[in-house]
C-alpha cells in the first residue's frame, strides 16, 4: 500500500542551506523508491486557511517512508532544512486502488452502534 511524507511548510527563510538540501535530497529518497508527487506549488485555499505550503511524497510502504526517514543519508541533510524552515512533517499510508469510503462509513457506524452511540 503506498504510504506518503506529507510536509506542511509554514514558513520558510531562503538560505544556501535549503539549496544544498534541494540538491541532496533526491539522492536519499532513490533507495526507498521516494518520489515527489507535490513540491511547494501554489496552493487555492477553498476552505479555512492555509499559511505556507506544502510537499508530499510517495513511497512504496509505511516501512520504506520510515526507513528513508530514519536513513543516516537523509539524517545528515535534515537540519540543512529544520534549521530555517518552520513546519510539520507525518508520515501516513495510504489507501488501495479499490478503497471505498461508504465501507469505512459501514465500520464508523457499526462501532458506534456497539458503543451505544446514536449515528442518527
Amino acid at each position: 500500500m503506498p504510504a506518503y511524507g506529507f510536509a506542511h511548510l509554514r514558513s520558510r527563510r531562503n538560505h544556501s542551506d535549503i539549496i544544498e538540501y534541494l540538491e541532496r535530497i533526491q539522492a536519499t529518497l532513490d533507495p526507498f523508491a521516494g518520489h515527489f508527487v507535490i513540491h511547494g506549488p501554489p496552493t487555492e485555499v477553498v476552505e479555512g486557511t492555509w499559511p505556507g505550503s506544502m510537499v508530499l511524497i510517495e513511497f512504496p510502504s509505511v516501512t520504506e517512508a520510515r526507513s528513508w526517514y530514519d536513513s543516516p543519508a537523509y539524517r545528515a541533510i535534515l537540519r540543512l532544512r529544520t534549521d530555517h524552515i518552520e513546519g510539520d512533517l507525518v508520515l501516513i499510508e495510504g489507501v488501495g486502488p479499490n478503497y471505498d469510503p461508504a465501507e469505512r462509513a459501514r465500520t464508523l457506524r457499526t462501532e458506534a452502534d456497539r458503543a451505544g452511540r446514536s449515528t442518527a
